[in-house]
């Protein structure tokens, strides 16, 4: 299982929210790129960011500290505010190796599918729900589509994955949405990866085991409840 250590971006400092909501923020650094750096010490070899401040205004804000951390030798898989085929190339052209993309794929699926088709296997799908609903903007609205029909609807088109996020426990340390993530994995034709309340060596175990094919994890990376050097041992370890 791959894991990703999640840097969110609002006003050029690394940030976490609780369940999406922007007036409950917690700053962890000044310094993004320099948080990457850590990560990328204890092992990472992949990053995921998220462009909150690009997701409220739908385009992305921080190209910069994205291409620094490109430089770094990460594979960044980047989200937020990723709405038109110019930001998605745009990205792309800082050495992004996969992008998120969620509010208007939700909305337009036919659009997914294009962007799909003319960058095979680097388009992830980012699902974000609250109790089994989509939510779109940055999460800041509600659809009436839940993310299981939305999959089944779609159909095979060439993505690289697709993120679930269940935004009820995203922030809040009190582990992943299993039986969410159970019915995701059994609908999708990609591989899935975890977001949304990781918070143990335990919560990573009982992913791997699933089958879950990615996980991202962030609060409990930075408070100390995860120590990213132990959860990479962890998934690497030959299986018995």
């Amino acid at each position: 299982m791959f894991l990703y250590p999640a840097i969110d971006l609002r006003g050029g400092r690394c940030v976490r929210l609780r369940q999406g909501d922007y007036s409950q923020e917690t700053v962890f650094g000044e310094n993004p790129v320099a948080i990457a750096q850590i990560w990328q010490s204890e092992g990472a070899d992949r990053i995921h960011v998220v462009d909150l401040d690009g997701a409220r205004g739908g385009h992305p804000t921080h190209g910069e500290v994205v291409k620094q951390i490109v430089r770094m030798g990460m594979l960044v898989q980047l989200g937020g505010g990723l709405r038109n085929e110019e930001d998605i190339a745009k990205a792309f052209e800082w050495g992004v190796r996969w992008v998120v993309l969620g509010t208007r794929a939700v909305r337009e699926p036919n659009w997914l599918r294009d962007m799909a088709e003319r960058w095979p296997d680097r388009i992830v799908l980012g699902l974000d729900a609250r109790g089994g609903y989509l939510a779109t903007d940055g999460w800041l609205q509600l659809s009436q589509h839940r993310a299981v029909d939305y999959l089944h609807a779609l159909g095979r088109i060439p993505l690289a994955a697709v993120v679930y996020t269940d935004i009820s426990r995203d922030g809040m340390l009190s582990g992943p949405n299993e039986i969410a993530l159970a019915e995701i994995r059994a609908t999708a034709c990609w591989p899935v990866i975890a977001s949304g309340g990781i918070s143990t060596l335990e919560d990573i175990r009982r992913l791997h085991q699933a089958g879950i094919w990615g996980c991202i994890i962030g609060r409990a990376l930075y408070e100390g409840a995860i120590r990213l050097s132990e959860a990479l041992a962890l998934v690497r370890a030959p299986r018995s």
